[in-house]
């Protein structure tokens, strides 16, 4: 009997890929706090785990081949979540979108929370040793 990763893992997998992700970004958002014209990003957690789910329910992308020297196209990724812009609280005068304020606290956030899902996933890694050595 083997065992699949992706169904004993669930989805913390991705929920640490995407929260990897978030605190490049909100980093990012923070490091240019002073840039001219710069425009803060965010992911949306939401809009993440939807699109996520609906391509598990899609299943993997199959292209037709019509010649055999095409290139195979499995596993591209379909519907990856975009950056959005953060809509600023108050303007200012350089055109720069980054409250830091906010910025770090969403950064705080994203780290607790990327936190929680890494301990929600080794607990899962402990329970199948637990499982394979039988205790």
């Amino acid at each position: 009997m083997s065992i699949s990763f992706d169904r004993a893992l669930g989805i913390h997998q991705q929920a640490l890929g995407f929260r990897a992700q978030r605190a490049e970004v909100l980093a990012n958002n923070i490091a240019n706090a002073d840039t001219p014209h710069y425009k803060a990003r965010d992911l949306e957690f939401a809009t993440v785990l939807a699109e996520q789910s609906a391509k598990t329910q899609r299943g993997p992308v199959n292209l037709n081949r019509t010649d055999s020297r095409h290139i195979a196209a499995d596993g591209i990724q379909v519907g990856e979540a975009d950056l959005a812009y953060r809509t600023p609280f108050h303007p200012s005068i350089d055109q720069n979108t980054v409250d830091l304020q906010v910025e770090q606290s969403s950064y705080a956030e994203n780290s607790v929370q990327f936190q929680a899902s890494f301990t929600l996933l080794n607990s899962k890694f402990k329970g199948l040793v637990t499982a394979l050595r039988g205790d």
